[in-house]
């Protein structure tokens, strides 16, 4: 886990995004190309461009940026999102992570979001000087 905090670089993406849901079986809204779409029994989480939500009449809460870990993380891997989520959750900031085939993507509150990127920068040069001092 360590090697992964160490070597992960935070890529902060410039559209703000929202979660929407539908109801179950309904289709989506002509417009809207969700990044992530979740099918749950209650509905569809969408998480959308806010304005494509608002174009297509799409209810958004929880204005977000994506911060993408760039480190190929392994599905498997124990811990990262937890000292990641931990870290964050220190500062008082809340965060929904996803993780997609080649990476893990963090939802940070929008008006929050350099910070968040500072964070994990730290996180990671933390976990390059504590490698360092372990190696030595």
């Amino acid at each position: 886990m360590r090697k992964l905090l160490a070597s992960m670089t935070p890529q902060l993406h410039p559209e703000v995004h929202v979660f929407a849901t539908l109801p179950p079986g309904a289709l989506l809204p002509e417009g809207v190309e969700p990044i992530m779409r979740f099918i749950e029994r209650e509905g569809t989480t969408l998480i959308v461009a806010e304005s494509q939500a608002k174009a297509a009449g799409l209810a958004g809460t929880f204005r977000c940026r994506m911060i993408t870990l760039d480190v190929h993380s392994s599905l498997e891997a124990v811990g990262f999102l937890a000292a990641i989520t931990t870290r964050l959750a220190a500062a008082g900031m809340g965060v929904n992570p996803v993780s997609a085939f080649y990476h893990d993507h963090l939802f940070v509150p929008a008006e929050r979001a350099e910070e968040a990127l500072n964070l994990l920068r730290d996180l990671a040069a933390d976990s390059v000087r504590s490698a360092q001092r372990l190696s030595t």
